[in-house]
Formats: C-alpha cells, sequence, structure tokens
C-alpha cells in the first residue's frame, strides 16, 4: 500500500543536509491527506552554571544573576550532626567565593 505524505520545503532541507526532523503526522480533517508537522524546537538560550567549587556535601555555582548553594546531607547523621556540618558547608561554601575574587581579580 502507498500513501502519499505532504512535507514542507523546509523539512525536506534539513533531512538532505543529514539532520534529524522531529515531528508529527496526522491526517487532515478536510483533504484526508497524510501531513507531517515538523517540529520547530530552539537550542536553549541561557547560559549554563559556572560551578565554583564541589563540596563535600554540594556545590557553589554562578548563574547570570545569583551566586547558588547547594547542600544535601544524609539523614542517619542526626540533628546536631547535620547542624554542624550544615555551619562547616556554609564556611566551605563563603571560602570558596573569597578564593574566587581573589583568582579573577588580582
Amino acid at each position: 500500500m502507498k500513501k502519499y505524505v505532504i512535507i514542507d520545503e523546509e523539512v525536506i532541507e534539513r533531512l538532505v543536509n543529514g539532520e534529524y526532523v522531529e515531528g508529527s503526522m496526522r491526517r487532515d480533517k478536510w483533504t484526508g491527506a497524510i501531513t507531517f508537522n515538523a517540529w520547530k524546537r530552539k537550542s536553549p538560550k541561557y547560559r549554563k552554571d559556572k560551578l565554583i567549587r564541589k563540596l563535600p556535601w554540594g556545590w557553589v555555582k554562578e548563574s547570570m544573576k545569583n551566586i547558588k548553594v547547594h547542600g544535601s546531607f544524609p539523614k542517619h547523621f542526626g540533628t546536631a550532626q547535620v547542624m554542624a556540618m550544615l555551619d562547616e558547608h556554609n564556611h566551605d561554601a563563603k571560602d570558596a567565593l573569597i578564593d574566587r575574587e581573589i583568582i579573577n581579580f588580582v
């Protein structure tokens, strides 16, 4: 059985250039012809976060607008020990920011 599919010129050009074309196929409600609708996806325009330092329980990163500090501690340590580790984590994050300032601006 042969079926004809309506495909735009842009899609054919992308296929000839060896690119993948993602999209959806459907039967047109009025004409009954099978049409291919290529998805027009754009690559993200944002810049990825820059890792300043990897910490024992997380990381410090720099984005366009913010400095991000992430920490995740195992539950089995208990509350008091996690609080002590959190203080140490924040101290390490501050040290990482100071090191970044010294390296970048000296």
